[in-house]
């Protein structure tokens, strides 16, 4: 069968580049990862011809990840960066049963950040600036949804899109919908459409496989409360917050602060959806962003919050990563962002690992796939002070595509030897894989993993799950924009 997508086979499977979520300007490849990449691609050649199959055939093969991901291994190991590496048999690049027993899907996994726009009628108004800037992302048009219309581009992000990459082309079982830091007039996504998705995959399935948030911005006029409501209408599995936001663009607001923080979390307490998601780290875009939007970003706050409200899951949304800082070991000191803020914030307050703070790694683990010696030191550190039952899987999808390129990047990836021994960090076992990727978000999101495995393992979607394995055909893409211009028109209608 000739795909519809990539029929060539010029994509591999493992998407390392310079794609950005919307939330930051894209960040150019290095040589490494140029390498890396440009191996990988000739490789695949290699292996595709020594086996008789073309390169599309090839790459959608589990030999075709194998291969990938050995060829960055070698390639990184030629530019020093050793802390890290992707651990399977050489033999996998040829041999398909060694390739699946290394890649081929055994745990449970829950992805808590997902994302798509609504595909209203609206988002296809010529005033719509994002609508009309979504025409200019990398991939262009989903030739699978609707490639004729005038506004094509914009189903390429909506609720089937999601449907496909997410649940059909990834070992996904369980996700969460989110929400960005918008006024009420202004939300790519709002809740009734997100239901009307929840609605379509529960219909699919049978069953619930996707949960949404409620997203709150709490110095902005009426939303915390508007909390109650939401929690009932809408059936609200956590709440999802941005302390740099600010709807006038000024100042940004802290957890544990009086005016916005504490009532937030105060009214979370009254609706019994106890768990908070925080996003942390990477820097905002939108017009709400504030003036001082690394500062607020920082995570000095996490630790007092969580110290104050025991009874509340504090969810830091991105780990609290700064692409702007690369990450090494953690040394105690005054730091007020990156990952080593929320160390270093939960080390002042006393909060011990695998209390009430997560960690979450939506494009963190995405952007470390580039650099396995920083992937290492990041991992590393967040299940050695957060503790290894509180690091959750994201993967900050729809933008980057498929999240099944982040799922067997991780579900190979291993901390070498010497910095374990050097910093403490634990060895990557299978039984913190299954942590990592599921097992550890079904506490504060109060799901029974059994239950749902039970409910899934005949479900429609599993059934065409099974189907779309026999035929695969996915699509490789990456939906974020990849340069300056393509994030200054996504955001705000305009070049940078």
């Amino acid at each position: 069968m000739r795909s519809q997508y990539d029929p060539e086979g010029s994509r591999l499977p493992i998407k390392v580049d310079e794609t950005s979520n919307g939330e930051f300007i894209p960040r150019p490849l290095d040589k490494a990862s140029l390498a890396a990449n440009q191996l990988a691609s000739e490789q695949a050649s290699r292996h595709a011809r020594r086996l008789g199959l073309d390169r599309r055939s090839f790459l959608t093969s589990a030999c075709g990840a194998a291969s990938t991901l050995l060829a960055f291994n070698q390639a990184h190991a030629a530019f020093g960066q050793g802390g890290g590496f992707f651990d399977l048999p050489p033999a996998a690049a040829l041999d398909e049963a060694a390739a699946e027993e290394a890649l081929v899907k055994r745990e449970f996994i829950f992805d808590i950040q997902g994302h798509h726009v609504n595909p209203l009628e609206r988002w296809r108004a010529p005033t719509m600036d994002m609508a009309r800037a979504l025409q200019f992302m990398p991939h262009g048009r989903c030739s699978y949804l609707d490639p004729d219309s005038e506004f094509g581009h914009v189903e390429c992000f909506t609720g089937q899109a999601f449907i496909k990459e997410m649940f059909l082309d990834s070992d996904t079982d369980l996700a969460v919908l989110s929400f960005p830091p918008t006024s009420l007039e202004d939300e790519p996504l709002t809740n009734e459409e997100a239901a009307r998705t929840q609605e379509l995959v529960d219909a699919l399935a049978g069953n619930r496989r996707l949960l949404v948030h409620g997203r709150v911005v709490p110095n902005l006029d009426g939303d915390i409360a508007r909390m109650p409501e939401m929690a009932e209408r809408w059936g609200i599995s956590a709440w999802k917050t941005y302390t740099q936001a600010s709807p006038d663009g000024t100042s940004g607001w802290w957890l544990d602060d009086e005016r916005h923080g504490a009532p937030l979390i105060e009214m979370a307490r009254k609706t019994g959806v106890r768990a908070i998601c925080i996003h942390k780290g990477l820097p905002l875009p939108t017009p709400m962003m504030t003036s001082d939007n690394r500062l607020y970003g920082g995570c000095r706050d996490v630790g007092r919050a969580a110290r104050m409200y025991p009874d509340i899951d504090f969810i830091i949304y991105h780990s609290g990563y700064d692409l702007r800082e690369k990450d090494g070991p953690f040394v105690p000191g005054d730091h007020r962002i990156g990952v080593d803020s929320l160390i270093q914030s939960l080390i002042e307050n006393d909060i011990p690992p695998n209390s009430n703070v997560y960690a979450e790694l939506g494009t963190t683990w995405r952007y470390l796939m580039r650099d396995p010696e920083e992937a290492a030191h990041v991992m590393g550190k967040l299940l050695r002070y957060v503790g290894v039952d509180n690091v959750l899987w994201g993967t900050d999808s729809i933008w980057y595509g498929s999240p099944q390129d982040q799922i067997l990047a991780f579900r190979t990836f291993q901390i070498s030897r010497e910095l374990r021994e050097t910093h403490g960090y634990p060895e990557i076992t299978p039984e913190i894989r299954a942590k990592v990727f599921g097992l550890n978000a079904v506490k504060p999101y109060k799901i029974d993993p059994e239950e749902v495995r039970r409910s899934q393992q005949r479900d429609t979607m599993a059934q065409a799950k099974l189907r779309n394995a026999e035929h695969p055909d996915p699509t490789f893409l990456t939906y974020g924009p990849k340069t300056r211009r393509e994030f200054f028109r996504m955001n705000f209608g305009q070049d940078g």
